[in-house]
């Protein structure tokens, strides 16, 4: 059974810190890149930051670049998303997302439930 498991998420104030967790299982987590979004409220669900299957390469929404960094630890089957300098802006749910793709038309896409990330003073 796939599950993605984040935590991490609260109420920090602006300026502040937190760092979010995603603990995979009941697939191989090496073979997927991974990546968290965030929604909120009233808004479409947006692409943070990626990570690629082996860690060698990253990418970040330009309104993330610079104050977020994401990483992994294959080994333990977690990916992290450190994020500085937090504003109000940021205030969402955060989602961990697993996907590789198997084919030209076929990709295997897994989704945590969630977890609140909440900046305000």
């Amino acid at each position: 059974q796939v599950q993605l498991v984040e935590s991490g998420g609260g109420l920090v104030q602006p300026g502040g810190s937190l760092r979010l967790s995603c603990a995979a299982s009941g697939f191989t987590f090496s073979d997927y890149a991974m990546q968290w979004y965030r929604q909120a409220p009233g808004k479409e669900r947006e692409l943070v930051a990626t990570i690629s299957s082996t860690g060698t390469s990253s990418y970040y929404a330009d309104s993330v670049k610079g104050r977020f960094s994401i990483s992994r630890d294959n080994p333990k089957k977690t990916v992290y998303l450190q994020m500085n300098s937090l504003k109000p802006d940021d205030t969402a749910v955060y989602y961990c997302n697993a996907w590789r793709q198997i084919s030209l038309t076929q990709t295997y896409n897994y989704w945590g439930q969630g977890t609140q990330v909440t900046v305000s003073s």
